[in-house]
């Protein structure tokens, strides 16, 4: 005979649900954290195999006439100088990926070590730290990375720099905000007065608890960082030519939109498709990451 749990005052447990199956189910129960996830796929296969997938050389000069409409030969037509427009799309995947990653672990690196030291220490080091931050975020990160991109000029590495630097803020605050929160904790006070140092606390009980909300900002970063890398080199301010990046691509075929849009169009849909997929999945991330859903999901 089966026990009233009502009778006795006693209730059951609810079952312990696997952190791996909550974490599935939750991120992928959404139709567009999949298509994201999809596009993210293409893209990093396309970024790899780019020397196999390029039909003809991004770089050469003259692969068909000036110019030419989509046909056989040349799917997406051909740029004013000849270059096979779908080859120096699928190289600009590669140039794409390479400022965005580069960029985000760059500006993740001294970003969270800032935001540790200034959590940590509080007092003036906070003051100092947080305040430097503060300014660098009174400009839009696109403005703050063209100015730094000016400066500096064109080129990846530079670049790469300028987006590093304007980004970096963002990095700070969110680690600066999780350590004041987790520094005043029991464990931590535990490790205090065991004589742990303050690196080791830093590095080893407060730096994996600010992993999941680094994790989504990170994500979404990218899709910022490869629209910005987009807009300077559209401006003329990024990728020096003859490099494949698809700002420089919509630049180039700005002026021949009536004549061939394909030109422009066909990198902007890819940076659209790309920056869409980056900000689905970190949405996707960031619901799945949430401690108030753990267990209940």
């Amino acid at each position: 005979m089966k026990a009233d749990n009502s009778i006795t005052g006693f209730e059951e447990a609810p079952p312990r649900v696997s952190e791996w199956r909550r974490f599935r189910r939750v991120f992928l129960s959404r139709g567009v954290v999949i298509f994201g996830l999809v596009v993210l796929v293409v893209l990093f296969f396309t970024a790899i195999f780019a020397a196999w997938l390029a039909p003809y050389d991004p770089y050469q000069v003259a692969t068909g006439t000036s110019l030419e409409q989509p046909n056989r030969e040349h799917l997406l037509g051909t740029d004013i100088l000849g270059r096979d427009t779908l080859s120096r799309l699928i190289y600009g995947s590669q140039t794409a990926l390479q400022v965005g990653f580069i960029s985000v672990t760059v500006a993740g690196i001294f970003g969270v070590g800032l935001g540790l030291i200034a959590g940590y220490s509080g007092g003036a080091i906070n003051v100092i730290i947080m305040r430097t931050m503060d300014a660098l975020l009174c400009f839009p990160m696109l403005i703050l990375a063209l100015v730094m991109a000016a400066v500096l000029g064109g080129g990846i590495q530079n670049v790469i720099i300028a987006l590093s630097i304007a980004t970096l803020p963002g990095y700070a605050r969110v680690t600066c905000g999780v350590t004041l929160s987790l520094r005043e904790n029991d464990y931590i006070l535990a490790q205090q007065a065991a004589g742990s140092s303050g690196t080791r606390t830093m590095l080893r009980h407060i730096l994996p608890n600010a992993f999941p909300p680094l994790i989504v900002l990170m994500t979404m970063q990218l899709g910022a960082l490869i629209l910005a890398e987009a807009g300077l080199s559209f401006l003329g301010l990024g990728i020096e030519p003859p490099g494949a990046a698809w700002g420089a691509m919509v630049n180039d075929g700005y002026g021949y939109l009536i004549k061939n849009p394909t030109l422009s169009f066909a990198p902007c849909i890819a940076i659209m498709l790309v920056v869409f997929a980056f900000n689905m999945v970190g949405d996707g991330l960031r619901d799945a990451l949430d401690p108030k859903l753990r267990g209940l999901l």
